[in-house]
C-alpha cells in the first residue's frame, strides 16, 4: 500500500518513507515535520514493492528505509533507489543490527544507518545530517565496526579536479550562485526549500573542496564545470 500527496498539492520535494509498522511511519512523519517539511512532502510505503511504485520519485529528497519489510529485504530497495538517484540521502531506521544486514545495507549506497530504539531527538539529528551530505551511523553499530577495523590505514589520494562531478541540480544551483542569486531565491526559482539549497550548496563546497561560494565558483569555472 502506499501513501500518496494529498489530492490537488504540488509537492516539489517528496520524502519516502518505508515502513510496515505504522506506529513507526507516524514517528518518522512527525521527525519530518519537525525538521521544516510539510506534511504533504511526505509519502509512504509499507512493502519493497509498494516502495517502487510510488510515483514521482524524480522529486525526491530523502529516503527513510526499514529493512525487515513483509516482501523483501529493505537492503535490496536501497540498491534500487541508490541505481537510480545517485546523491540521494537514504537513511536506514531499523530494528536490525545483524551484522550482515548493517554492512549490506551501507555497501549497496545507504548513507547513514540508526536503530528504532532511539529517540526522536536523535533521529532528528541524523535526519538532518544525511540531508547535509553526512553519514550518521548508529553509536552502537559505530562500535561494532570500530572494533573490527585493524591498524589506520593510507590514506587515498586527494581527487583530482577533473574526477569532480556534480549532480543536474547541483550544477543548476552552483548557475544560480553565480548569478548572485540568495538561497531564497534559488529555492523559489527552483519551488523546493531553503534548506534543500542549503544542502545542495555545502555538498558542492565539499565536491570542490572550497568553504564559500566565491571559491565554489572560480574553482567550478577553473575546472570546467561551469561557464
Amino acid at each position: 500500500m502506499v501513501d500518496r500527496p494529498q489530492a490537488g498539492t504540488s509537492v516539489a520535494e517528496l520524502i519516502l518513507i518505508v515502513d510496515d509498522d505504522p506506529a513507526m511511519v507516524a514517528r518518522l512523519r512527525r521527525i519530518v515535520l519537525a525538521a521544516g517539511y510539510p506534511e504533504a512532502s511526505c509519502i509512504g510505503a509499507a512493502s519493497v514493492a509498494g516502495a517502487r511504485a510510488v510515483p514521482g520519485t524524480d522529486r525526491l529528497v530523502l529516503a527513510l528505509i526499514d529493512l525487515g519489510l513483509p516482501d523483501g529485504s529493505g537492503v535490496d530497495l536501497v540498491a534500487w533507489l541508490r541505481s537510480r538517484h545517485d546523491d540521494l540521502p537514504i537513511l536506514v531506521v531499523s530494528a536490525w543490527s545483524t551484522e550482515e544486514m548493517i554492512m549490506g545495507a551501507l555497501r549497496v549506497g545507504a548513507s547513514g544507518y540508526m536503530l528504532k530504539e532511539r529517540d526522536d531527538l536523535e533521529l532528528g539529528l541524523s535526519l538532518r545530517s544525511v540531508l547535509n551530505g553526512g553519514a550518521p551511523i548508529d553509536p552502537f553499530i559505530a562500535r561494532r565496526i570500530l572494533w573490527q577495523l585493524g591498524p589506520p590505514a593510507t590514506p587515498p589520494p586527494a581527487v583530482a579536479s577533473d574526477d569532480v562531478r556534480l549532480s543536474a541540480r547541483e550544477a543548476d544551483i552552483l548557475t544560480f550562485v553565480s548569478r548572485g542569486l540568495t538561497n531564497r531565491e534559488i529555492a523559489e526559482l527552483l519551488k523546493i526549500s531553503r534548506w534543500t539549497v542549503e544542502c545542495h550548496i555545502k555538498r558542492i563546497y565539499r565536491k570542490l573542496a572550497v568553504h564559500s561560494r566565491t571559491e565554489a565558483v572560480h574553482e567550478a569555472r577553473s575546472s570546467g564545470l561551469l561557464r
